[in-house]
C-alpha cells in the first residue's frame, strides 16, 4: 500500500490500450463528485519528466535498452519525490498514467534486461511506494493498427514482436503483481469506464477514503431557522 493518507492509482497497458482516454474518464468521474484527484502520466508529470520524455519518445534517437531504463527511471525518481508523495501525503487520490509495472513489462521483458535489475531500480527510483490499485488494460496485439493514431513515437514504431512481449508480460505481472486487475481493453469506452469507476470506488470505500476527505454534510435548519 501507499502508507499515506492518499490513495495511488495506475493505469497500465500496452500502447494504444486507451489508458489515457480512460484516466480522463475516471478523473472527470471523480472531479464532479469533489473528490481531490491529481492525474499525472510517466513518463513525465514535471518539467524535467518532461524533458526526459521528449528524449525518450523521439522517434530520430537510438537509445541503448540500458540507458532507456535508466532514464526511465531518473524521470519516475523525480516524478514521485516532486508530484506523486506530497499529493499522497496531502490526502489526494493520484492516478497516473503508467508508473514501475511499465519498466517491468517494456523494459524487463520486451526488451530483455530481465525482471531483477529492473525491480532493484524500480524500488530506489520509487522510494519503495507501490500503488493500491493498478488497472491493466489487455488489448491484443492486433488492435495496434486499428487504434486512433497520429505521428508514431520511437516505443511506438517497435515492431509486432515487441508489442507482443509487452502484452504477454503485463498478462503475467497482472497475475503476479499484487493489488493488479487485468481489464479487457476491447470494451466499448462507456462500459469500460463504469467497469474501472465501480473498481476504484469499491478501493476508496475500502479504503474509508470518502469519510476522511471529504466534508460531513451540514444537517438543514429545522422549519422556522436558527434561533
Amino acid at each position: 500500500m501507499s502508507a499515506q493518507p492518499g490513495v495511488f492509482v495506475v493505469m497500465e497497458g500496452p500502447d494504444k490500450s486507451g489508458k489515457s482516454t480512460q484516466a480522463l474518464l475516471l478523473v472527470r468521474a471523480l472531479r464532479r463528485r469533489s473528490v481531490p484527484v491529481v492525474h499525472t502520466r510517466e513518463p513525465g508529470g514535471t518539467s524535467l519528466a518532461e524533458a526526459v520524455r521528449d528524449i525518450l519518445l523521439d522517434p530520430d534517437r537510438k537509445i541503448d535498452p540500458l540507458a532507456e531504463l535508466f532514464l526511465y527511471e531518473a524521470s519516475r525518481a523525480q516524478h514521485t519525490r516532486e508530484i506523486i508523495l506530497p499529493a499522497l501525503r496531502a490526502g489526494k487520490i493520484v492516478l497516473s498514467e503508467r508508473y514501475t509495472m511499465a519498466s517491468l513489462a517494456y523494459q524487463g521483458c520486451a526488451r530483455g534486461l530481465g525482471l531483477a535489475v529492473v525491480r532493484t531500480l524500480n524500488r530506489v527510483a520509487s522510494c519503495g511506494l507501490v500503488p493500491d490499485l493498478t488497472l491493466v488494460l489487455d488489448i491484443p496485439e492486433s488492435e495496434f493498427g486499428s487504434r486512433p493514431r497520429g505521428s508514431l513515437d520511437r516505443i511506438e514504431r517497435e515492431g509486432a514482436d515487441f508489442r507482443m512481449k509487452v502484452r504477454q508480460a503485463y498478462r503475467r505481472l497482472s497475475r503476479a503483481e499484487p493489488r493488479t486487475l487485468l481489464v479487457n481493453g476491447r470494451l466499448p469506452v462507456a462500459e469500460l469506464h463504469e467497469l474501472i469507476a465501480s473498481k476504484v470506488d469499491g478501493l476508496l470505500q475500502k479504503e474509508d477514503f470518502m469519510k476522511r476527505v471529504m466534508p460531513p454534510e451540514r444537517e438543514s435548519s429545522p422549519p422556522g431557522g436558527e434561533d
